[in-house]
């Protein structure tokens, strides 16, 4: 056997791997990616008329705008990322995935506490603290699937036949190690029976928030980027040492940002957050300068593939981390703060940069991993259009409302009633933007659900054969 074979015998046992893991891991995110974006169109209405749902305590605002949040993070980009992170680590190392039941049960696991912990909040059953509104039945399922996602991922790494480490494995490693740390921090401190009091539990919430939202998803997006644009455009992804700087920028200055500069807390928390906020622009400026000398010049069409998402994904990280920095200084963010610019930063990184990042990976690894093509690549590349209007759609009207939201309330003589008002027409084409990514998700779901369906009517055919064909006669010797 050639060493060609031997590369298409190994590929192939990779893919047949990770194949029912990242089905499970997929097709419940999109699930939720849907889910999410239909209870985020619901909280939207509210503002538009106040008393639609005023009948239904289950849909009232302050119940269904956290449900959506908590569907798009943890229902659909952490079990996104997730399968993304261990078909880098088995491919990167020439490995076939370690354990491959293990992620079986525990996306399954994670998806049962995602409907738990979304079903509590919907009755009234929920911390009140922003991202961590689960119950603690939801949390303990969703921490305990994250560790065992977790352990296969670093078994396969520990497995890998190809021992050179890539960029990806730095920043998608430290994500691996940094969310159980995080998360069982803040269960424990504010979720508990005893919780912290006083001063301290405004700060843990806070740096839960950043750590969780800004950290967590810029280290699996970027890293997960660091991988795809180099495979795609066939070059090595350029300036290696811009890339670890990058890598360990951004952990350091990422980690202390969060509390807001009005924050009633100690004056020095606040300074060292927004000083911190400042020094993000140093890895933004690194990691826009890995990108743009790793595909500049390429000749790969951009006609809505999985290239055309991670570029886009990426640019609205650079400007995501831009607003992130503009709200931590102390003179942007007395006008900004309170308003509706925070949410749309917030979005843009969910939606704009790891959304994009996601939805191009899972493009590009599903018809390898499944030997077969997507069941509508048109809806693909149709996907990727209806993302980028709905996000622009979704984002930029919500921080042109903050901005001017910020503005009025400057003014003393300004009624709150005024500043609101004033903010309604941007809110409007802002559900527009919602409705949009919305059917943008149906379409990916599409993909997914069909391709799903397909591979296991195609099983269950070659098993009903195996089940019919003769048996073999054994030749009987003389």
């Amino acid at each position: 056997m050639n060493l060609n074979e031997t590369r298409i015998s190994t590929d192939a046992e990779i893919n047949a791997s990770l194949r029912v893991s990242l089905l499970a891991l997929f097709g419940g995110a999109a699930v939720w990616l849907v889910v999410g974006l239909a209870l985020g169109v619901v909280a939207s209405l509210t503002f538009h008329k106040p008393d639609m749902f005023a009948n239904c305590s289950l849909l009232t605002y302050g119940r269904v705008a956290p449900a959506a949040n908590d569907a798009l993070l943890y229902g659909f980009c952490l079990p996104a990322a997730l399968g993304v992170i261990l078909w880098i680590f088995a491919r990167l190392g020439q490995t076939p995935l370690a354990l491959p039941i293990v992620p079986v049960v525990a996306a399954n696991l994670w998806h049962l506490g995602v409907l738990t912990g979304l079903v509590g909040i919907l009755v009234g059953e929920t911390s009140g603290h922003i991202w961590l509104e689960f119950s603690r039945a939801a949390s303990v399922l969703l921490f305990a699937a994250f560790l065992l996602i977790a352990m296969t991922a670093a078994a396969t790494f520990g497995a890998r036949r190809e021992r050179e480490l890539h960029p990806a494995h730095w920043f998608l490693f430290a994500a691996l190690l940094w969310f159980p740390w995080i998360y069982s921090t803040a269960n424990l401190l504010l979720a508990t029976n005893a919780p912290v009091r006083g001063v301290v539990q405004p700060i843990i919430g806070w740096w839960f928030a950043n750590n969780l939202v800004f950290v967590w998803l810029a280290l699996v997006g970027v890293g997960t980027a660091f991988y795809l644009l180099p495979k795609i455009v066939e070059r090595p992804l350029a300036t290696t040492g811009y890339a670890l700087f990058a890598f360990l920028t951004l952990i350091f200055f990422g980690a202390w940002c969060g509390i807001p500069a009005g924050a009633p807390v100690p004056a020095w928390l606040p300074t060292l957050s927004s000083l911190a906020g400042g020094l993000l622009i140093v890895p933004l400026i690194a990691i826009a300068i890995i990108v743009i000398k790793t595909i500049g010049g390429a000749k790969v069409s951009c006609s809505g593939g999985p290239f055309c998402f991670t570029k886009f994904g990426m640019v609205c990280f650079i400007l995501s981390g831009l607003m992130y920095a503009a709200g931590a200084c102390p003179k942007y963010s007395r006008v900004l703060e309170f308003t509706w610019f925070g949410p749309a930063q917030v979005q843009l990184q969910m939606l704009g940069f790891f959304a994009m990042i996601m939805f191009g990976a899972i493009y590009e690894l599903l018809p390898r991993v499944m030997n077969a093509e997507l069941p509508f690549p048109k809806l693909a590349r149709l996907h990727f259009w209806v993302s980028i209007v709905g996000v622009s759609l979704f984002v930029i009207p919500l921080a042109i409302a903050g901005v001017e939201q910020g503005i009025k309330l400057q003014h003393a003589n300004v009624a709150l009633a005024d500043v609101n008002a004033s903010a309604l027409m941007f809110f409007r084409i802002s559900t527009i933007g919602q409705l949009i990514l919305l059917l943008g998700s149906l379409l990916f779901a599409l993909n997914i659900f069909v391709m799903t369906i397909r591979w296991k009517i195609a099983l269950f055919k070659t098993a009903l054969a195996a089940i019919k064909a003769p048996l073999p006669v054994s030749e009987v010797k003389a």
